[in-house]
């Protein structure tokens, strides 16, 4: 993992998001497809489901000074699946570092090596997914699952972000989108040359947007093409992207989320596999 500086602080962290070491075993958005069990649905050219979660995805969450990704990218997308319930949830310092110990073996009181915390090795998306499904997020809920989508499909990966509020990236990036890193809001993430191995990165996917998706990292908002995406999240480079299934999203009464997709027909769906 690379060290590197927030242009803003100027305190050193790692990229935390380590490759991971075992397969997902998550249910795929296009066997979903074929089952028939998500709506037939217009996707939009645009949504608005960040606006809801400004304080969640303006919080670092940590990731100015550990190499938390992982962590700070599933709580962004909680950020936005409760934010557009009309109950945000956002997590303090010690939630966070709680989480990133019991998924990633961080221990902040380790004594330090050379000045750094030889436990901040960072982790990977697997690893976070299958907690946050098993044990959940610090304020107890725990993901419905987590769904596999294809990259290199664009209107799968529009249709995703629609369906489900969200996307979540594990990707290396290139060394141009973190030299300089971004330094606020608005920055976009194009297609940059060869990803890097050592510049393993999660983020969050919070709107469609006309050529892309609006995605929150490091408390900024920016923008990734879809050019970046297809590139940078398939598997050929190392990279994953998933849609998270929060319970926040489904309404007590329809049992439906706000696009249509009916909770009991995914969840029958689901225990089947």
């Amino acid at each position: 993992m690379k060290t590197i500086f927030h242009p803003n602080t100027g305190k050193p962290f790692k990229l935390g998001r380590n490759r991971p070491t075992y397969p997902h075993f998550k249910p795929s958005l296009k066997d979903m497809l074929k089952a028939h069990v998500l709506p037939d649905v217009t996707v939009p050219s645009s949504t608005h489901y960040s606006g809801n979660a400004v304080a969640s995805l303006h919080n670092i969450y940590g990731n100015d000074v550990l190499g938390d990704c992982c962590i700070a990218g599933g709580m962004h997308i909680r950020g936005v699946t409760s934010g557009n319930s009309g109950q945000l949830v956002t997590f303090s310092h010690s939630e966070v570092v709680e989480d990133y110990s019991a998924i990633g073996g961080y221990n902040p009181n380790a004594p330090l090596v050379n000045g750094e915390n030889p436990t901040d090795n960072g982790c990977d998306e697997n690893t976070a997914l299958n907690y946050w499904e098993r044990t959940g997020f610090p304020d107890g809920v725990k993901l419905i699952n987590s769904v596999v989508v294809d990259a290199t499909n664009i209107t799968e990966v529009r249709l995703a972000m629609y369906l489900f509020e969200n996307v979540y990236f594990g990707v290396e990036l290139p060394d141009a989108w973190v030299n300089p890193m971004p330094s606020g809001g608005g920055f976009r993430w194009d297609k940059a040359g060869q990803p890097d191995p050592e510049n393993g990165h999660a983020f969050a996917g919070c709107d469609l947007v006309p050529a892309g998706l609006k995605i929150s990292t490091w408390g900024f908002c920016g923008y990734i093409t879809n050019a970046a995406i297809e590139y940078y999240a398939a598997p050929a480079q190392n990279g994953q992207l998933f849609s998270l299934l929060s319970p926040d999203t489904i309404s007590k009464v329809s049992e439906k989320s706000p696009a249509g997709y009916d909770i009991t027909a995914l969840t029958q769906y689901l225990a089947q596999l």
